[in-house]
């Protein structure tokens, strides 16, 4: 055995014994979290690996997406020559070349042809960072260093067969066409001086390569190894609720340590691409405020390594089980340091929009995350803004945000022909739909407009249908994602026991959060009924004839997405499905719609929260809406509605704008 290859095998071993023992450290951090159930559904979970892992789905959607796909199947491709350039240091005689000439040659020939195209890739990617960097992606040292890695990889392997075919030292010349003109630049040279530039090209390669595999689980490019595992765990359906708490002695209320959080919460910290696709969609990152969705996600990583690694100190290392809750934790997972911690200001920052979430390519769950540190500040610590406390005190003792008496619920209905569900079940008749109208339906003097609209709707269809009137409580979406799980769990309780005393089956409501949460959330209490948004139901009128637009809405319309409706629902079509009934032609479309659409400002509680940092989210989109040179802005949403409508008049236009739900205009439209 030479010199060299003793070197070499010494460094394979410690290099790959280095790598499994970085391996083992991962999997036990990761074996720190609770536990929960991602093992179900094999065949379909391996389906969303091959799509979304595999097949780059979520990362081609943007034109730079597809360099990525590039480098990345690259590597796929070179993995299998690298092992055998791996075992062939340890056993020269080593080669894939028993597969046959069919086989190794066209293998050889792919090899070359995709090390040429991740070159290209890496060069396209540094001249992307270094000219034309958007602003979500970080001008860093780690980037660059993998980048160059790569490159070097690329040109080594170039680089030594080139040498290998300059000194016919090699059967597979022929397979090899971009190595053959490499090799042309050896013409001339002594055969000395190829040897030598052959073997150093070997060694920067094998060097290189061994570098690389172990500086992945200390880098940025840490989710090399957990993005594919991560889309493989991926959760089957958007993030739309959150667990429900346990209110029992010992319990733990709301995330204050990375060791609550579950294993496959901790594989999403670990699995950022750092892509930043998220914080470019973050409407409170676009507007100036301190959250930023990779960054709290990069603040979990980092609190996991520091607080994992000294609870793996305490334990032998070949065990793992999970950590205790009550561990003591050196750096705190809210509050502290900023590279370490998450601020509290950014956690109330949030709108819970869900964009981060639809960006992601590897599926990380950010808005769950920031729901169970709410929770633990709420419920554990009491800490909150200010304004909460009355919104708080009001939704506990009278049921609305408003804190306005439960008797004035009904007030809308007067003078009007609207039907009470106890009246219609005393009378015996078989409801088809309870009208759910919710707290700004009933109490905000602009969305009463819409609960009217929906009530003439409803009467037109010739359907039998009601409303709870006074019985009815908020549904306590807004409660949930702020994090007062407590008042949330009593008030879904209470809600499902009325609905379950008047057999309610089918429930409709106008607000997308209301929906969202009856259908979603309340699963979780029994729930046991369809519900029902009103676009859709609206949709289906129209459709089935129960309903005859005669008069067509005038001027030029152009349609939000509601983000509780989209993205946390998948309804897109049923709105514009109606516009289009209404106008006769489809909606205009802002830059962001669908499911890349851009929040009002008003979700996750922010309702209730005044914008004090940056620019007003809602004055952000309704300046895009104003872009289309609308005559209406149709929503689907009553807090839609309000922000829209805060926006027209804070930009001057609300003469020549106007702000309606697709009821009323459909309302409109019968007249």
């Amino acid at each position: 055995m030479t010199a060299g290859r003793i070197i070499y095998v010494i460094l394979f071993l410690f290099a790959i014994g280095f790598f499994c023992r970085n391996a083992f450290r991962l999997l036990a951090l990761l074996c720190l979290g609770r536990w929960d159930n991602r093992f179900d559904c094999l065949t379909e979970r391996l389906k969303n690996m091959l799509t979304y892992a595999f097949g780059q789905l979520r990362v081609i959607q943007t034109p730079y997406g597809f360099n990525h796909f590039l480098i990345f199947w690259g590597f796929m491709t070179l993995l299998l020559m690298n092992s055998e350039f791996m075992i062939a240091g340890l056993f020269p005689q080593f080669s894939f070349a028993f597969l046959g000439t069919y086989i190794y040659g066209p293998l050889l020939f792919l090899t070359g042809i995709m090390s040429l195209i991740v070159l290209v890739c890496v060069v396209v990617a540094v001249v992307r960072r270094v000219f034309f960097r958007p602003a979500h992606i970080e001008f860093n040292f780690d980037a660059f260093f993998i980048l160059s890695l790569i490159a070097v990889l690329m040109i080594a392997y170039f680089g030594y067969h080139a040498g290998e075919i300059a000194l016919e030292e090699t059967d597979w010349a022929n397979w090899m066409p971009v190595s053959g003109v490499v090799a042309g630049i050896f013409s001339g040279a002594s055969e000395g001086g190829v040897h030598f530039w052959t073997n150093f090209s070997w060694w920067v390669h094998a060097i290189v390569l061994l570098v690389f595999l172990n500086y992945l689980p200390y880098s940025k490019h840490l989710h090399v190894l957990t993005a594919i595992p991560n889309c493989f765990f991926r959760s089957f359906e958007f993030a739309n609720t959150v667990p429900r708490l346990t209110f029992e002695r010992g319990e733990d209320f709301g995330h204050s340590k990375i060791t609550q959080f579950t294993w496959k919460g901790l594989l999403d910290f670990m699995s950022c691409t750092e892509c930043g696709r998220c914080q470019a969609a973050c409407p409170a990152n676009a507007t100036g405020k301190l959250l930023n969705p990779k960054e709290l996600i990069h603040q979990g990583k980092y609190n996991l390594f520091e607080n994992g690694g000294d609870l793996l100190k305490t334990r032998r290392f070949d065990t793992l089980a999970p950590a205790q809750d009550d561990a003591e934790m050196r750096v705190p997972l809210i509050g502290g340091d900023r590279e370490n911690s998450v601020a509290e200001e950014a956690l109330w920052a949030c709108t819970t929009c869900g964009a981060c979430m639809v960006e992601c390519p590897v599926f990380i769950e950010h808005v769950p995350k920031i729901v169970d540190m709410r929770r633990h500040l709420i419920m554990e610590k009491s800490k909150f803004p200010d304004e909460l406390l009355t919104f708080f005190e009001n939704s506990e003792q009278r049921f609305n945000p408003w804190g306005i008496a439960p008797t004035d619920r009904a007030k809308w209905t007067q003078d009007l022909d609207i039907p009470l569900v106890q009246d219609l079940v005393e009378q015996g008749k078989e409801i088809d739909y309870l009208f759910y109208v919710g707290c700004s339906g009933s109490f905000d003097s602009r969305s009463r407009l819409i609960s009217v609209a929906m009530a003439r709707i409803l009467n037109a269809a010739g359907v039998t249908w009601g409303i709870l009137g006074n019985e009815e409580k908020c549904c306590g979406d807004s409660l949930r994602r702020l994090g007062n799980e407590y008042v949330f769990e009593k008030m879904a309780t209470d809600n499902v026991n009325m609905f379950n005393k008047y057999g309610i089956r089918r429930i409709v409501t106008c607000c997308p959060h209301g929906y969202s949460t009856l259908k979603n959330d309340y699963k979780q209490y029994g729930a046991d009924f369809e519900v029902i948004h009103h676009s859709e139901l609206i949709q289906q009128f129209i459709q089935q004839g129960k309903i005859k637009l005669t008069q067509k809405l005038n001027g030029r319309t152009v349609y939000h997405d509601s983000c509780y409706l989209g993205r946390y629902n998948e309804i897109y079509d049923a709105p514009r499905s109606i516009l289009e009934a209404a106008s006769g032609s489809a909606p205009m479309e802002m830059d962001r719609h669908g499911s890349k659409s851009f929040c009002c400002g008003a979700g996750g509680g922010r309702m209730w929260l005044e914008e004090l940092e940056g620019k007003r989210i809602y004055l952000e989109r309704t300046q895009e809406a104003l872009k289309t040179d609308p005559s209406t802005i149709a929503v689907a949403c009553p807090f839609c509605m309000t922000m829209f409508e805060d926006g027209v008049k804070e930009e001057g236009v609300q003469e020549k704008v106007h702000v309606k739900d697709i009821a009323e205009i459909v309302a409109d439209a019968m007249a």
